[in-house]
């Protein structure tokens, strides 16, 4: 196939699309907000043997510090929010603080990051002034002991932090926050090489706005993308859309250098009548579909390089938490430890299940399939652009579409991309946003017609 210097140029910019970055990590937070969970020496067997190597909690309890020695899982601990207005008044208490539930159990508990507080801004107790000055004294004490290299300082921010958070483009911080919160807080985080905590839940955006929200875009799953007028990134998933909205709001400060971890996200496995879309299934798609999506590497749309570390919500259903049923159907177990639903939650897992219907799979044809096709309105030299990637670095079989093999006919760039597209949707595992090249695909849940040419289902 020829090539001008025109759908060169092109070509490279495809390219551009399909660079993915090293894998991201997947945490799970353990919270105790119940009275019949399992000894913290049997939790952390348990993390072990799901092959999770990050937890966070929300104290620092010390039979469950304690059970963490030696477990090589990294441990993110809190200091509640009760406590920040003597960590910000008292530079003695936060020295006293660290050294009780810090030092004395590093580095045999391998602790990496405090959580100073939580979702502070939205604490009826008004404790928002205090975060930033508790940060630091905490920041100080870890100093002392020369601990501030390898345990960070930081503190979890709700998305109701936002003043805007659609389309992503345009978030922003709520004005309030920005000059006695966030500019301080994004310096100090700068200056420790610490990263900004946020807790992320699409579910409560979409069971707000399910008339605009579909389903699929919330759960990861196959769908046309939405694009931000913005920008002109197109999005896949509502988790990467809040994500960057956050991203936004920081580089709106001139705090684009800054990392994120993602300290909250889920999605409930059962609700109360009015609140739409908790369910198993769906609870199994969202975590399963996130995991998936961490694991196989790659950022955001706005940052396509930056890995995620994200921690799940929760380890466990917490029947002592207060508010509607959802509330306490966040676990990825029930308290006997058997699975609320069956999900990979590592690399390997993920390995062993290729190819394989799990919970968390679905597909709009009755089989389950899907295929990805050429967008017929899509200009002919990002079709070729995306035809000559996916046959060349893609790895795409396009041994069918040569002169006088199976697919050559119809002798359309249409037909040919599509065979190229499909085929390296099908060997990318059908992965979200493999299926776009640039907008000149889409997926489709019937068998492609062109001609007597099948199109493979998988590889």
């Amino acid at each position: 196939m020829w090539r001008s210097w025109v759908s060169f140029l092109l070509l490279l910019t495809v390219i551009a699309l399909f660079i993915v970055a090293d894998c991201g990590s997947i945490g799970v937070n353990y919270g105790r907000v119940a009275d019949n969970l399992p000894s913290a020496t049997k939790v952390v067997a348990l993390l072990k043997s799901q092959g999770l190597n990050r937890v966070k909690v929300y104290d620092t309890d010390p039979a469950v510090l304690h059970a963490l020695s030696g477990s090589g899982i990294k441990v993110t601990v809190d200091l509640p929010n009760q406590q920040l207005f003597a960590a910000a008044k008292m530079p003695s208490f936060a020295d006293s603080w660290v050294q009780r539930n810090v030092a004395a159990y590093y580095p045999h508990t391998q602790i990496e990051a405090i959580a100073v507080g939580n979702e502070v801004f939205v604490d009826p107790h008004n404790t928002t002034k205090f975060l930033v000055p508790a940060m630091k004294n905490i920041h100080e004490a870890l100093v002392k002991l020369k601990l501030h290299s390898e345990i960070k300082v930081s503190s979890p921010i709700a998305l109701s932090a936002l003043q805007n958070s659609y389309p992503s483009s345009a978030g922003s911080f709520r004005p309030e926050l920005i000059e006695p919160v966030f500019k301080p807080m994004l310096e100090f985080l700068r200056k420790t090489g610490s990263f900004l905590m946020v807790n992320a839940y699409p579910f409560f955006a979409y069971e707000s706005n399910t008339d605009v929200i579909s389903l699929d875009y919330a759960l990861f799953r196959e769908n046309p993308g939405v694009v931000d007028p913005g920008n002109g990134l197109r999005y896949f998933s509502l988790f990467d859309a809040q994500i960057d909205a956050v991203f936004a709001a920081m580089s709106a400060l001139k705090y684009d250098d800054i990392e994120m971890v993602v300290t909250e996200t889920g999605w409930p496995s059962k609700g109360d009548e009015n609140e739409v879309g908790a369910s198993v299934e769906n609870a199994a798609a969202y975590n399963g579909n996130l995991v998936r999506r961490i694991l196989t590497g790659g950022g955001t749309p706005l940052r396509p390089k930056a890995d995620l570390t994200v921690y799940l919500f929760a380890l466990f259903n917490e029947d002592k938490k207060v508010g509607p049923t959802s509330e306490r159907n966040y676990g990825l177990f029930y308290p006997n430890r058997e699975k609320v639903y069956d999900i990979p939650l590592t690399e390997q897992r993920l390995k062993e299940n290729r190819g394989k219907r799990t919970p968390v799979a679905r597909g709009g044809s009755r089989s389950g399939n899907t295929w990805c096709v050429a967008n017929g309105g899509a200009e002919k030299e990002k079709l070729q652009a995306g035809l000559d990637y996916a046959c060349g670095e893609g790895g795409a079989d396009c041994h069918a579409i040569q002169p006088g093999s199976t697919c050559y006919n119809p002798n359309t760039i249409e037909a040919h991309a599509s065979f190229a597209f499909n085929s390296y949707y099908q060997k990318k595992g059908r992965q979200m946003g493999s299926c776009y090249f640039g907008g000149a695909a889409y997926v489709v849940t019937q068998p492609p017609k062109y001609g007597h040419c099948e199109f493979p289902t998988g590889y």
